[in-house]
């Protein structure tokens, strides 16, 4: 008798992918007469691995409109071969009646199924989307404020078989128990003397994480020692570190001081940055991008130039390419700031590569190096790029 194969079975699933993004437009009368087919775009978001952004266009995008109608459009912003969605266009009414203007492919069946993207910066959205006389007088504008909500679904397909049995397997928890060992200072063999506080810690364990301890403890003159003095660094910030070594997350006093930082007190008295320091000092690169995505929430038009100082100081170069961009991208505000000057003065090979950001530039050009520091001098000085004084508006 013919032995059989037991019988399988498996499942293709198409659904969506669904994300939404919130894309507020403050100050709509100052964006009319920008020109017809120039937009406002929104910041990118992600849904279904894909970016996207909305495009406002104030005075439309069609010539022939002659103005008469807003545009709106969702653009994928990312490289992208047929990508097929589904889209929500919501303008919100700000009168609280909840008569929204919505444009949807959801819950309702589409004749050509979803709309297929061919490529990066194809865009689905409509050119007539709103009369602009009568939006300018409906509960849509409030404050010569515009809200945008947008949906996208990315269709996504998958071939699943069942899975009979699954075990769960617990995160790891090897941070607490070496923080635990932090704690009750067991087997502990080194003294660490910092402004008089005393920290006790484990030789192999700083060694294992740091490349300078490693190097102190057993190639250098610290290798016999007891106990260590700390000159340059605040017994808070060395704690920090330490509890960053033993447990690899930062502690709450730093998340909480990160999440409420006060824009009065410079960034550089601030925990997170003198552990930005200490972590470039002891060679801790996690801690040091852990410091770096915390500093990077905090830029701002008033900081980021202090923010982008402190990034070159201490190697931090995703935090330092951050802060060129924002600023490349808020210039004129940036200029006006108390940093920039501290900047300008204090920093000139930041000017240089801030310069070279606005212009997209990558590296030196000879040729144009003069013409560069034309440009930075006039842009410093309250001058256009052709030299003339430019009026500043009161």
């Amino acid at each position: 008798m013919a032995e059989t194969s037991p019988s399988s079975q498996s499942r293709s699933l198409t659904e969506t992918v669904n994300g939404s993004h919130k894309f507020v437009i403050q100050g709509y009368s100052l964006a009319k007469g920008m020109g017809v087919g120039k937009h406002i775009a929104s910041d990118n978001f992600t849904v279904g691995g894909y970016q996207w952004a909305i495009y406002f266009y104030p005075d439309g995008k069609n010539p022939e409109d002659n103005s008469a109608y807003v545009s709106v459009f969702i653009a994928l912003a990312s490289e992208g071969t047929d990508v097929r969605a589904l889209f929500e266009l919501t303008l919100v009414d700000q009168s609280g009646k909840g008569k929204h203007k919505v444009h949807s492919h959801f819950d309702r069946a589409l004749e050509s199924g979803p709309y297929t993207l061919k490529y990066r910066g194809s865009m689905w959205g409509y050119k007539r989307f709103f009369r602009r006389n009568l939006l300018e007088s409906s509960d849509y504008l409030k404050d010569d404020c515009l809200k945008i909500n947008c949906t996208v679904g990315v269709v996504v397909s998958a071939t699943d078989c069942p899975r009979f049995h699954s075990i769960r397997v617990p995160e790891s928890d090897i941070g607490a128990h070496f923080g635990v060992l932090l704690e009750n200072m067991e087997a502990s063999d080194i003294t660490f003397d910092v402004a008089g506080q005393k920290f006790r810690a484990h030789k192999l364990v700083l060694a294992a994480r740091s490349p300078l301890f490693r190097s102190e403890f057993f190639d250098g003159l610290e290798e016999d020692k007891q106990e260590i003095a700390v000159t340059d660094l605040e017994p808070k910030v060395f704690k920090a570190m330490l509890h960053f070594i033993y447990r690899d997350s930062l502690t709450e006093e730093v998340e909480s001081v990160s999440s409420s930082s006060s824009c009065t007190s410079p960034v550089s008295d601030t925990l997170t940055a003198k552990l930005l320091a200490a972590a470039d000092r002891y060679g801790l690169e996690r801690l040091r991008m852990m410091c770096e995505s915390h500093l990077c929430k905090d830029i701002s038009v008033n900081s980021v130039a202090e923010i982008l100082a402190l990034a070159d100081r201490y190697h931090a170069t995703e935090l330092k390419d951050v802060c060129l961009r924002f600023a490349s991208e808020n210039l004129a505000a940036v200029m006006r700031s108390d940093g920039f000057q501290y900047l300008k003065e204090n920093c000139p090979a930041l000017q240089s590569e801030l310069l070279k950001t606005i212009a997209g530039c990558e590296e030196d050009c000879s040729s144009g190096g003069a013409k560069s520091r034309s440009v930075w001098a006039q842009l410093s000085d309250g001058g256009d790029t052709n030299g003339r004084r430019v009026r500043q508006r009161s």
